[in-house]
């Protein structure tokens, strides 16, 4: 039988629980789901062309996705079944061109190691019009070609969208439709991911006050009404639009951090990556750059790359 003077006492003391437990963990997971988004990955080790296989459709909704289909396929009636077929392949030698791995159209198993890595939820390629290797070469001396002195691997978004000259003073605010960290620490980190941006750039950024903000920053989970679906821990982190659209979404299942442990990420990483889509970046293949598409939980990676300065650069023009 139930003691009601014990029960009692414990909702007394359970408020006090609850604060103490936010002390220690100050930016909870919001979702209990325990899976990896991309974890159908692993099964798939080692398949070719012409298999079928439990969870090929998976892949090829996964390829589609991030762009990979767009440029050879575009019959969606096949992306649903579990054939290994020619166009999957071609999909496949594409990523792993973008990826810096062997191109032999073939899952094995450093492809699946990259495919399961969580990353931005921008595609890589756009309506197959964008590359993520469509960089230019950088030469020195007068543009001699002895004279190489590196490739960049940047890209646009298709068109080269841009905020326009007059429009250097961009503002920000914040909306989400779920809780996951206290306001203080949201402005705090966007400030400073903002600045990154503002060191090498014309742009000037602020939060907004009274008035609509150019850039809205938030956390949204599963279908959030953009076209672009969360898909749990693990997959994709976040998502913004090229100029002049300005939203910039991070996912709320995400074990988010300011101090990244092991199974946490950072925060302020993800935010100067989409940040750069908002300018009008797209993504690069130079793995040491900001706009390299994957992010590994535990990490931090907040200073922007040579690769991601030329981007910007070329993109807005050199600053005084």
């Amino acid at each position: 039988m139930t003691n009601p003077k014990a029960v009692a006492s414990l909702l007394q003391i359970a408020p006090f629980i609850s604060l103490l437990l936010l002390a220690i963990f100050p930016y909870p997971i919001l979702s209990t789901k325990s899976f990896q988004a991309f974890d159908f990955l692993q099964q798939l080790d080692g398949c070719h062309k012409g298999q079928k296989v439990e969870s090929i459709h998976e892949l090829k909704q996964y390829l589609r996705k991030f762009g990979y289909f767009d440029v050879y396929y575009n019959h969606t009636e096949h992306e649903h079944n579990n054939g290994f077929d020619d166009d999957l392949e071609s999909g496949i030698k594409t990523y792993q061109l973008n990826y810096h791995l062997k191109a032999t159209g073939k899952l094995d198993a450093q492809t699946v190691k990259q495919m399961r890595m969580p990353r931005c939820g921008v595609p890589d390629i756009v309506n197959g019009k964008t590359s993520m290797r469509s960089g230019k070469k950088k030469h020195t001396n007068g543009g001699n070609s002895s004279s190489l002195h590196s490739v960049s691997l940047y890209s646009f978004f298709q068109g080269s969208p841009r905020w326009q000259d007059s429009k250097s003073h961009l503002t920000y605010q914040f909306s989400s439709t779920i809780p996951v960290t206290d306001l203080k620490t949201l402005k705090t980190v966007s400030k400073r991911a903002f600045a990154r941006w503002a060191e090498v750039s014309h742009f000037k950024f602020s939060e907004a006050t009274d008035e609509a903000a150019d850039i809205v920053i938030g956390f949204y989970s599963g279908d959030h009404g953009d076209g672009s679906s969360f898909d749990g821990p693990g997959g994709t982190l976040a998502h913004s639009f090229s100029p002049t659209d300005g939203r910039l979404h991070f996912d709320a299942e995400e074990n988010w951090s300011t101090n990244p442990k092991q199974d946490m990420m950072d925060i302020e990483t993800v935010a100067v990556h989409e940040i750069g889509h908002l300018l009008g970046l797209e993504h690069s293949s130079e793995p040491k750059a900001i706009m390299y598409p994957i992010i590994l939980f535990g990490s931090q990676k907040r200073k922007l790359h040579g690769d991601d300065v030329q981007g910007i650069q070329a993109l807005y023009g050199h600053i005084a």
